[in-house]
């Protein structure tokens, strides 16, 4: 019998409510990980599956103290997935200080406290797999009215290499994913928000060269390799899935 990709492993993953998180948790447990799947949102949790093998958790991944609890809850662990984000629409004249604030802590001190918290456990265990979530909206690719989005998933992406490299030693590999439009619950509502969303639909789905959206699920999968001993040469990068949107 084939060995599961995730047999014994422990993992957290965050935004685990719904969308990217939600798929990538429900992904990490089906190949055999413990996961302890965190948001926010308890309403979101309650629907995930009650099964042996996943422990849905509140967590605020803005807040030092909620890191802070969860980091003595589960100890080691061997992946994290960091899914947390915020899109704020608009250019530079559009993004004030608190929404460039904002922007920065959700998407990227989050993503600092959490491994910050969690690195520790990490290196005294022998290692583990980190994977955060930036976006081709970033230094990959510039995209109109993404202003303060594009530059903190490029600061994602920056984090993600320096902890790579600092950490290499350790047994601590570190990858980002970058997609470009996946069709999830938070992309659906902002184009049902849009005076036409039909029109929005077809035009984000045009984007790609394949003619559609991302699933959920596809990131997932590349999230799963990620965490997975099948990339064990693989840190420092930054993988794009994004129908061609990029090439």
């Amino acid at each position: 019998m084939q060995r599961l990709r995730l047999q014994g492993k422990r993992a957290v993953v965050t935004a685990a409510g719904q969308g990217i998180g939600r798929a990538t948790a429900l992904a990490m447990l089906a190949e055999g990980a413990i996961v302890h799947a965190c948001d926010l949102d308890e309403a979101l949790l309650a629907t995930l599956p009650a099964c042996d093998g996943l422990v849905p958790i509140r967590l605020d991944a803005c807040s030092a103290s909620d890191i802070e609890g969860l980091a003595r809850t589960v100890g080691h662990v061997d992946v994290l997935f960091n899914g947390v984000g915020l899109v704020h629409q608009g250019s530079i004249l559009q993004c004030d200080e608190a929404a460039w604030a904002r922007s920065f802590e959700v998407n990227v001190s989050s993503m600092y406290r959490v491994i910050r918290a969690l690195l520790p456990a990490m290196i005294e265990g022998g290692g583990a797999s980190i994977v955060n979530m930036s976006s081709v909206q970033s230094s990959v690719k510039g995209f109109p009215n993404r202003f303060a989005y594009g530059t903190t998933k490029a600061a994602v992406i920056g984090l993600t290499k320096a902890v790579a490299a600092d950490h290499a030693k350790d047994g601590v590999r570190c990858n980002a994913i970058c997609p470009s439009a996946v069709d999830s619950p938070s992309m659906r509502a902002r184009i049902d928000a849009l005076p036409d969303p039909q029109a929005a639909h077809a035009m984000f789905s045009q984007r790609q060269p394949l003619g559609r959206m991302g699933r959920p699920e596809e990131i997932a999968l590349l999230a799963v390799y990620l965490a997975s001993d099948e990339s064990a040469f693989v840190t420092g990068t930054a993988v794009v899935i994004d129908g061609g949107a990029v090439m």
